[in-house]
């Protein structure tokens, strides 16, 4: 009989907490290197052992007890990625208390619904206008009592625990259980200003990290001891950058973090063995060579494309053949080009998200960088499904986690049961129950299962789980892979008798570059061919399909509201506005001045050209004559003030008609 694999995620799944598991690294070698920061500002980065860590986190920790931060209490923390944000994090989970995180960009009003809704018992901001919102609701919130800037070396919280016996730390980080609460996160708001929060355990976390470096472990292995590395730029604030944290330190990847929009410029001086980033990252490094050649001249762009070709041919073919290694080697100048990009010594890209098209994911694999793309939402912790080294399928995001199954409406709504699951929304009963249908959890998220179990992604439906009666497909991750069955989710998950169903796999649609003109917020798409009327069962009304669309292009971080416009036209046309939350937070990642305005923001070339993405892949799931083939990007959000928005949210659409409608008209009078 053969040895069952033992990997770093074997032993985290043994953990009472995520405050354990510093220790558990700092005990098995305490002059491992796990944690970089940055040195100066030359680029350089100076390395942090885990006992010194460990050791940085006790500091902490003592400071939060002798501030009276006590077990199950919260912990606000308003701020950007850095390292003491992690101490502060890895502080907090030790004392058995909730973090809960928020990005320094955050408006005020969110700021405080979540310190109304969870009302923390101290709070660590970042940023005088967070510090102002923070501390104005102290005298309505008795309970909470400190609130410090953060600081580097946080040492104020430091100073308070110098004299604490290090035992009253100790004690509680020994009782903690997995069940504990370690997170309340708050997803960016994309449809809702009040975002519930999603409750999540150490255990969850800590099964989610072990479950992603299992999947990775193939690949991982080949790296020598301590060789493994990372730069994350994703918000820790959020459930990916969270996810990808836990996973890091799970999995002894030395972790860095780059300030917010600088994680390019930083892959060269860092030069790290592993990369976890968004789908944006691979597609901004390839324009970027592509721009390059195109620049240079025609015949440079020419051999570009043909060297794209021949990697994503050889990523294809099955076979590795002698010719193909020949072909490919040929173009091996400009392959190495690519891979300095990323410092010249990546050895895996984690892209957490999907959102990578079949073609740039085969051509980065081709070039000598395999892409593993993930896919999860905040209440599984961050992670459902996975693409792992020896099972890759290029533009996919693999298949379920060990121990879930996935459950497809004929919506294309993804439906997890098993593993990784979060305890409920806080302080909502009813949300929490209703995110669950027959013990499935809505992940909110639009996928399609092939018959091999293969999950494709496909955007989001929803911005948070709330579960309608839907038919659908039933897909199991075990026993049953690609079973699929038409109507409602079988009680128990037993495989009733209904046909077996293959779901086709369509590649990603590519983003046409549409946005030559002079920087207005308008665009025109070309049609995607969507789904055709004809025989079989009668499908959704037109209505349901544009309420489909429009929930869609929400479901993206930087739009708010949508509302496509069908009746009396010619074709489909849709306003646009922009989540004002969001807009700030685009702004410093994509390098626009800080005097940029929301007019400027919404007519940016680039930011249509991300929204036009957008468009073009809904267009995919919806008839040719519902296809929004021209929109315009609007810089203030519809609101009750304003009269375009019921109390209910719902917008008024003969509201919107009227007051925009030299613009709409503005779409068809460019259109022949």
């Amino acid at each position: 009989m053969g040895e069952a694999r033992v990997t770093p995620g074997t032993g985290a799944r043994r953990l009472s907490g995520l405050g354990e598991l510093v220790y558990e690294v700092a005990t098995a070698d305490a002059h491992a290197q796990t944690w970089s920061v940055p040195s100066g500002e030359g680029g350089d980065w100076e390395r942090v052992s885990a006992g010194a860590f460990a050791t940085d986190v006790s500091g902490v920790a003592k400071g939060l007890v002798a501030a009276g931060v006590g077990e199950g209490d919260r912990v606000l923390l308003v701020a950007d990625n850095h390292h003491d944000w992690v101490r502060l994090a890895f502080a907090v989970w030790t004392v058995r208390a909730v973090l809960v995180p928020l990005p320094s960009v955050a408006s005020v009003e969110r700021v405080a619904h979540v310190v109304r809704s969870t009302r923390p018992a101290a709070a660590v901001v970042e940023g005088e206008r967070a510090h102002r919102a923070v501390s104005g609701l102290q005298r309505e919130l008795p309970d909470l009592g400190r609130v410090w800037r953060l600081s580097p070396g946080l040492p104020e919280l430091v100073s308070l625990g110098a004299y604490m016996d290090a035992s009253a730390v100790r004690f509680r980080r020994e009782a903690a259980l997995p069940e504990d609460a370690a997170v309340i996160a708050f997803p960016m708001s994309t449809v809702s200003r009040s975002m519930r929060g999603v409750v999540l355990t150490h255990g969850a976390l800590l099964a989610a990290g072990a479950d992603v470096v299992d999947r990775m472990w193939p690949r991982l292995s080949e790296l020598e001891p301590g060789a493994a590395s990372t730069l994350l730029d994703e918000p820790l604030s959020q459930m990916s950058g969270l996810a990808s944290l836990v996973a890091c330190v799970v999995g002894r990847v030395r972790v860095g973090l780059a300030a917010p929009g600088s994680l390019q410029a930083s892959l060269g001086a860092f030069r790290p063995t592993v990369v976890v980033c968004g789908a944006s990252l691979l597609w901004s490094v390839y324009e970027g060579q592509r721009s390059a050649a195109r620049a240079t001249g025609w015949d440079s762009l020419g051999t570009f494309n043909a060297s794209v070709d021949a990697a994503v041919q050889f990523d294809r073919s099955p076979k590795k053949g002698a010719w193909r290694r020949l072909s490919r080697s040929m173009y091996d100048w400009s392959f190495s080009k690519v891979r300095e990009v990323f410092g010249g010594r990546v050895h895996l890209v984690v892209c957490w998200g999907g959102g990578l098209s079949e073609k740039l994911d085969a051509f980065f694999s081709g070039v000598g960088i395999p892409v593993m793309q993930v896919l999860g939402c905040a209440e599984t912790a961050g992670v459902f499904a996975a693409n792992g080294p020896g099972d890759r399928v290029a533009g996919s995001v693999g298949r379920a986690l060990p121990g879930r199954d996935v459950w497809v409406s004929q919506e294309g709504e993804a439906f997890v049961r098993g593993g990784v699951a979060f305890s409920g929304y806080w302080g909502d009963a009813e949300g929490s129950q209703s995110a669950f249908r027959e013990g499935w959890l809505a992940t909110g998220e639009s996928v399609e299962v092939d018959a091999e179990g293969v999950v494709w992604a496909r955007g989001r439906v929803r911005a948070q789980s709330a579960v309608a009666e839907v038919p659908g497909r039933f897909v199991a991750g075990a026993g049953v892979r690609g079973a699929a069955q038409l109507g409602p989710v079988p009680a128990g998950g037993e495989q009733g008798g209904g046909s077996d169903v293959a779901v086709e796999r369509d590649r990603v649609a590519p983003v046409r570059d549409g946005s030559e003109g002079d920087g207005a917020a308008t665009l025109e798409l070309p049609v995607v061919e969507g789904p055709q009327g004809g025989g079989g069962p009668v499908g959704p009304s037109d209505a349901e399909l544009v309420a489909g669309l429009e929930a869609r292009l929400r479901a993206h971080p930087l739009v708010s509201q949508v509302m496509v416009i069908v009746e009396g036209r010619p074709f489909a046309s849709a306003l646009v506005t922009l989540v004002r939350d969001q807009l700030e937070y685009w702004r410093l990642v994509n390098g626009r001045p800080l005097s940029m305005s929301a007019e400027e923001i919404a007519g940016d070339r680039d930011l249509l050209r991300e929204v036009q993405g957008l468009v073009y892949e809904a267009n995919r799931n919806v008839p040719r004559r519902l296809a929004v083939r021209s929109f315009h990007v609007l810089a203030e959000e519809f609101t009750v003030q304003s009269g375009l928005v019921l109390a209910s949210g719902e917008v008024r659409r003969e509201a919107v008609l009227r007051a925009f409608s030299e613009e709409i008209e503005g779409l068809y009078r460019s259109r022949p």
